[in-house]
This record gives C-alpha cells, sequence and structure tokens, in this order.
C-alpha cells in the first residue's frame, strides 16, 4: 500500500554525508579486497569467514550461524566454503546434534593462511581508517557504527552483535 505523504527527502548535509558515507565504504572495500587477493589470494569475504571460524569454538560453527554472523545469504555462504574448502582451509562436516545440518570447520591450513594474511589485513585497515582520525573520532566512528548496526539487526537477534558477546 503506497502513503500518500511526501518522502522525508535528505537534506543537502545528510546528502552529503549518505555519498560520502557510500563512496567511502566502496573505496575500503575494493582496498581490502585488492590487499587480500594480493597478499592471501582470497576476496574479504573469505577472509571474514576464516575469522568467524577462528573464534569460534573448537573452530567450527554451523553453516546456518556462519551465514548470519557474515551477513550473507546460505547460497552465497555454500559457494564460498566450496571454494575454502578447494584451498584446504576449511572442511565441512555433519552436525552432531542435528543429522540434516553442517558445521563449517577451519582447518590448520586455514589458519595458517590466516595468521600470514592478519598482519597485512590489519596494516590496511590501520592505514585506511584508525590512521586517518583521532582518538576521539575513532569512538564517535565506533558509536555511531553501533547505533546503525544495531538498527539494522533483524528483531530478536542482538546476542548476534560481536560487541555485545
Amino acid at each position: 500500500m503506497e502513503s500518500d505523504r511526501e518522502p522525508r527527502w535528505l537534506s543537502a548535509e545528510e546528502q552529503g554525508v549518505w555519498q560520502a558515507y557510500v563512496q567511502a565504504t566502496t573505496l575500503l572495500e575494493d582496498h581490502l579486497d585488492r590487499q587480500l587477493q594480493r597478499d592471501a589470494g582470497m576476496p574479504h569475504i573469505y577472509y571474514a569467514l576464516l575469522v568467524h571460524l577462528a573464534r569460534a569454538p573448537h573452530r567450527r560453527l554451523r553453516m546456518t550461524r556462519l551465514a548470519q554472523d557474515a551477513k550473507i545469504t546460505r547460497s552465497r555462504l555454500s559457494h564460498a566454503i566450496a571454494r575454502l574448502e578447494k584451498h584446504g582451509w576449511v572442511r565441512r562436516e555433519d552436525c552432531p546434534s542435528d543429522k540434516r545440518g553442517q558445521n563449517a570447520v577451519l582447518t590448520e591450513a586455514g589458519d595458517a593462511v590466516l595468521r600470514r594474511s592478519a598482519p597485512g589485513h590489519v596494516a590496511a585497515v590501520r592505514q585506511a581508517i584508525f590512521d586517518r582520525l583521532a582518538p576521539e573520532q575513532v569512538t564517535q566512528l565506533g558509536e555511531i557504527m553501533r547505533v546503525v548496526a544495531e538498527g539494522l539487526q533483524p528483531e530478536g537477534t542482538d546476542a548476534d552483535l560481536p560487541w555485545r558477546r
């Protein structure tokens, strides 16, 4: 049902902030992707999946949970895990508590590639963001991003926010 109300258009200042955000996030993702492709032979999303698994108990997560945590579809996750399996960085195993479910498990080789690529990735993140901001700006950026993420988080999944764990 369409609303008869006029949309709340962005003000000139809001439009400027929005465009700066879109440009910065696009450039940042491209920067991180290029760095990880060059240094580790993987896109940023694969690196993020390895990080999620490395932080998980026993370096394993249900595939459905990993998709939720990584904020990607199950089909995209399945494709990514297949590629990570080809490299020997991840393996799938049946979930012992649910025969229909599967776990993704970080292998020793996956842990090794993560350890090798982490210093370059951290340097790229630091150079792109933290070296450009004053300490109070870092605090403000964190507060702003938490508010935005909490507002977009699907209802009933607050526990999925990493800073709340």
